[in-house]
């Protein structure tokens, strides 16, 4: 679904004859291109799933928060709009995300659910947020929660 949204938002784009939707758009579809052949190399003729998408999408928005950075310290204004831009249009495909709230209850669950007792159950929690929230959850903030509650 969310493939044929970006397929249907670049045509959209083009259309309209928007620039910087268009070419972001057509950045995300050859990012996801090339995961999908890596992911045939793998084994797995689908390509990326829903949840891969979405993470793909989320960490394109990452990297663009990490330029903005970079350049409103370089002094760079054009490009930090540019940037901008660029994130307001992947974010239209990402579902919203998880409050630190539900992002506590998500935890809290799947630590009960997985029986984790000690950091050395984090990875096996860690595999099943990622495996059910991927594109809604902040995983660099999770694993701190996740820490805080198996270290204490």
């Amino acid at each position: 679904m969310l493939r044929a949204e970006l397929n249907e938002a670049l045509k959209e784009a083009m259309r309209a004859r928007d620039e910087r939707a268009t070419t972001t758009l057509r950045l995300a579809l050859a990012a996801l291109k090339d995961r999908d052949i890596a992911e045939r190399g793998k084994g797995n003729v689908a390509g990326l799933d829903e949840g891969g998408i979405a993470a793909l999408l989320q960490s394109m928005v990452k990297q663009r928060h990490e330029s903005i950075r970079m350049y409103e310290q370089g002094g760079r204004d054009d490009l930090v709009r540019q940037e901008s831009e660029e994130i307001a249009v992947l974010q239209r495909f990402l579902p919203e995300p998880m409050s630190e709230g539900e992002m506590a209850r998500a935890v809290a669950g799947v630590i009960e659910e997985t029986n984790a007792a000690s950091l050395k159950d984090m990875g096996r929690v860690m595999g099943v947020l990622k495996e059910r929230f991927a594109g809604r959850m902040d995983f660099a903030r999770a694993s701190g929660v996740v820490r805080e509650k198996l270290g204490a």
